[in-house]
C-alpha cells in the first residue's frame, strides 16, 4: 500500500504547486475520526492512481499557516489542484468511489 507524501509549509511549493498535472492534498489531523477513517481510502486511491496523480497529506496541527492559507475550516478537506491551481474542494468523509470520481473529473 502506498503512503502519501507528508508535505509542510516549506515543501508545499515543490511537492504540490510545482508538480504538473493533478495533485490531491488531504488536510487532516490525528485527533479527527473521519480523517483517520479516510486514510485507507486515500492510500488505496494513491496505490491505484499514483502514475497519473500526485498525492500529498498535510497535518493541520503541525502546518497551521498552510491550513489558514487554504481556508481549511473542516477536516478532512481534500483539495484537488491542476497545475498548481485549486480546481476542486471536498469536505468530510466520503466513499472511495466518490473521491475517485472527483479526482478523475480533473484528469
Amino acid at each position: 500500500m502506498a503512503e502519501a507524501k507528508a508535505v509542510t509549509t516549506a515543501t508545499f511549493q515543490k511537492d504540490v504547486l510545482d508538480v504538473p498535472g493533478v495533485s490531491v492534498v488531504d488536510f487532516w489531523a490525528p485527533w479527527c475520526g473521519y480523517c483517520v477513517r479516510m486514510m485507507p481510502i486515500f492510500e488505496e486511491l494513491e496505490g491505484g492512481m499514483s502514475d497519473k496523480v500526485n498525492f500529498a497529506k498535510v497535518n493541520t496541527d503541525e502546518e497551521i499557516d498552510l491550513a489558514k492559507q487554504y481556508e481549511i475550516d473542516v477536516l478532512p478537506t481534500f483539495l484537488v489542484l491542476k497545475d498548481g491551481q485549486v480546481v476542486d474542494r471536498k469536505i468530510g468523509y466520503m466513499p472511495l468511489a466518490e473521491l475517485k470520481a472527483v479526482i478523475e473529473a480533473h484528469l
